[in-house]
């Protein structure tokens, strides 16, 4: 998941530029042409750079798949899932910048998310550390599918699938898997990952005196996780009791802000795939209901 997240950010650093102006009323070709070639120059410097910087220090092989459904109690499978939901937003969103249509921005958003996210899949089959995975590849397919379906469906996102982070003792225990220091942790380390479904109730109840800005999110992360199995081996170091755990909390549509400032808006677009900190109801998988005052 830590390959899928790097690479992801110069996506977003190229939405705060294109969505800073005003979206185009029609079709503006020279935006076209402009944003077609910036991603397709990201999405190619993006690759080459993860294959210098990531594969090369593994060695390379036959063309293998491997099933790791069971790995980090699927909480890299919900990092698939939000890395394809915010490509294909992305995506989509830059087009509309171009005053493209709704549906081409719907199949060009999805496309470009499931093109680049099945390239990085692809060359973890020919590395020996990993191989390609059917379950990556799913939770891919449905990151895309909870965008694209909303778009058809309602014609905007009533549900967005935002990620928070919190550094956990876990780390400190195997640094060179879960990250030294929060910038490799908040990367790494999957015990502090949570993801979340963030409903706008205003969307879902139009006629309610309700915040526009106001949401409910439902979260899933996991503990104690060491290694990617549970039955994987450490040497002097006795495994926690893994578990998972299910959230309920409050959060904020930053999209739903209104403003007149360009900036604002792209500041709110680009930050509102973080989850809001709010009170929060943790359920864990050890039976035990935990109330946490602010959870990041």
């Amino acid at each position: 998941m830590l390959k899928v997240f790097l690479f992801v950010l110069p996506f977003f650093a190229f939405s705060q530029n294109s969505s800073f102006l005003k979206p185009s009323d029609t079709l503006h070709k020279a935006r076209i042409n402009f944003v077609i070639a910036t991603q397709t120059t990201l999405s190619a410097t993006s690759i080459l750079a993860l294959d210098r910087l990531w594969y090369s220090d593994f060695e390379r092989g036959r063309f293998k798949s491997v099933n790791d459904n069971s790995h980090w109690l699927q909480v890299d499978k919900a990092g698939h899932a939000f890395s394809a939901y915010q490509l294909s937003r992305l995506g989509a969103n830059s087009l509309n910048w171009a005053g493209v249509s709704k549906n081409t921005q719907l199949i060009y958003g999805t496309g470009m998310a499931m093109g680049f996210l099945t390239a990085i899949e692809i060359m973890d089959g020919f590395s020996e550390e990993w191989g390609f995975s059917w379950g990556d590849m799913a939770a891919n397919a449905l990151g895309g599918g909870l965008y694209a379906g909303q778009e058809l469906l309602w014609k905007e996102q009533r549900i967005a699938l935002k990620f928070s982070f919190h550094q956990t003792q876990y780390a400190s225990l195997r640094p060179e898997t879960l990250g030294n220091g929060l910038s490799e942790e908040i990367f790494k380390d999957y015990n502090g990952q949570t993801y979340w479904l963030s409903f706008n109730l205003h969307s879902f109840f139009k006629e309610s005196r309700l915040p526009k800005w106001l949401n409910v999110a439902f979260g899933y992360g996991a503990e104690g996780m060491l290694t990617a199995e549970e039955d994987d081996l450490l040497d002097g170091i006795i495994s926690p009791e893994r578990y998972r755990q299910f959230y309920l909390s409050l959060d904020v549509d930053l999209t739903k802000i209104k403003t007149n400032s360009h900036l604002l808006r792209t500041l709110f677009d680009v930050f509102n795939l973080i989850k809001m900190p709010f009170p929060a109801l943790e359920i864990n998988g050890k039976g035990v209901v935990k109330l946490h005052y602010i959870y990041f």
